[in-house]
């Protein structure tokens, strides 16, 4: 089976906004098969199309450890209609990453995960106004609360941007938390690096938040910033991109963590 996203052949990023850039920038093939289906394997539910196993960029078998992530696939490809595009598969582009990538070394895409944890996104706070404050501490407290009774890692907020460095214990404490298989893995990476917060990503592996609990605490900041000044257009487009890759990796989430 040719490989339909050849634009990351031999390189699979693991950041989906990468691989969304790719893939806008490469023709779209047409469709070419009847009916996208799964099939039991040795390696797991493998994607078919018309019956023949999908291969990543990577040449290996397009296969889930679970039958629902490849019942995702399999719809995403089928909902295709003159033309196949990548932008609209999160799941098969998360998948692609997983098999390519993040199943060759897990540990260091863990190391990347845990590269936030010393600038996460829930450290930083706002000086003003007293309505920011408010609203950061009410969604961001919870988080950090939960991280130092649960996991024991207690961690040191500041105003602005200036890094304060964290105590060592507490990444520690929250690195041992992340999750070791692959999949758990790969979308808790989506997670962070869309919400730019590797305790929020921590917080919704370990179901400590809902998802949109997680989307809500991510955007506390861009919130704001449209209700004072209004949406921009080109903010919202990429943010309903993000929104799309946020809900696969949710979607493995669940179906990995049971």
């Amino acid at each position: 089976m040719r490989e339909l996203f050849d634009e990351t052949a031999g390189h699979s990023p693991l950041d989906p906004r990468e691989a969304s850039r790719k893939s806008s920038q490469t023709p779209l093939r047409k469709r070419f098969f009847e009916h996208a289906g799964v099939a039991e394997t040795p390696e797991g539910f493998a994607v078919t199309l018309d019956g023949k196993p999908v291969r990543t960029p990577g040449k290996r078998l397009l296969a889930a450890p679970v039958r629902e992530l490849a019942e995702a696939m399999a719809t995403e490809w089928g909902a295709q209609t003159d033309v196949i595009d990548p932008l609209s598969m999160p799941v098969t582009r998360l998948a692609n990453s997983t098999v390519d990538g993040v199943a060759e070394d897990v540990a260091a895409v863990r190391d990347d995960i845990a590269k936030y944890f010393d600038t996460d996104l829930l450290f930083y706070r706002a000086s003003f106004p007293d309505q920011l404050i408010a609203r950061q501490s009410e969604h961001w407290d919870p988080v950090l609360r939960w991280m130092a009774d649960e996991l024991g890692a207690h961690f040191i907020l500041t105003e602005g941007v200036m890094h304060v460095t964290q105590p060592d214990p507490a990444i520690q404490a929250a690195r041992q938390a992340l999750p070791e298989t692959p999949w758990a893995v790969a979308a808790t990476h989506v997670v962070t690096t869309i919400t730019g917060s590797a305790l929020l990503a921590l917080a919704l592996q370990r179901k400590a938040l809902t998802a949109e609990q997680v989307w809500t605490a991510a955007h506390v900041d861009e919130d704001w910033n449209s209700q004072q000044w209004g949406a921009d257009d080109e903010v919202m487009q990429r943010r309903a991109q993000r929104r799309r890759d946020f809900d696969a990796a949710v979607r493995v989430l669940e179906a990995v963590s049971g």
